[in-house]
């Protein structure tokens, strides 16, 4: 039986890694290292979904332990969430690069390749049952609401998914990275600790 009839035989996250791992369903998992699944308790109120991962998460087989990892964990504490309480993942599971010398630059999923992985992401909210879904970037949000967004007009919204479930939007960590102006940075910074923020109140005033 292939992966696509296989899925819906899936009922834990440790067979949900194992087909990830198998995964041949879009070309990615010919140059990453491995796949990356999700990480965190298997019945988490809240769920963090980013891009894909990068360099460092390709390499080390967990989510965000880079970089954008460590902002991410700064920001988790500042919001008053315990990363340990979360479960994390991402919409495409493995690292879409390209060389520019001896390094792999991150590229960003086109639209075939997340709705190549999407089936694994479904399954992850299926098995996980998260109340609240953050999506971090674009392309997680794209994956999540199943339309492209434009962070700042929908950042401060509550969007309501299936199975009642809701999601929120802010940005990447790695956005942070890539700002120049400290200023900016401060600011920006600010306000993705405001939406983690967010999450965390709807989850403390909506518990099951």
């Amino acid at each position: 039986m292939g992966i696509e009839g296989s899925v819906g035989m899936i009922r834990t996250l440790t067979e949900l890694r194992t087909a990830e791992a198998r995964c041949t369903r879009c070309p990615l998992y010919r140059h990453a290292t491995q796949a990356v699944p999700g990480e965190g308790p298997e019945s988490a109120i809240l769920m963090l979904v980013g891009e894909q991962p990068g360099d460092s998460e390709d390499l080390r087989g967990k989510p965000f332990v880079g970089p954008a990892g460590r902002i991410l964990d700064q920001a988790l504490e500042e919001a008053r969430i315990a990363r340990s309480d979360v479960y994390v993942t991402n919409a495409v599971k493995h690292f879409k690069h390209e060389m520019r010398g001896k390094r792999r630059l991150h590229k960003r999923p086109n639209t075939g390749e997340l709705l190549q992985c999407k089936v694994w992401l479904d399954t992850e909210v299926q098995i996980v049952g998260p109340q609240v879904i953050v999506a971090l970037g674009a392309t997680a949000a794209h994956s999540i609401l199943g339309r492209s967004v434009t962070i700042s007009r929908v950042r401060t919204q509550m969007h309501q998914l299936a199975e009642g479930r809701v999601a929120f939007v802010t940005i990447h960590p790695s956005f942070l990275l890539r700002m120049p102006e400290e200023a900016d940075r401060q600011r920006e910074y600010r306000e993705f600790v405001a939406d983690l923020s967010r999450a965390r109140r709807y989850c403390e005033t909506h518990s099951r």
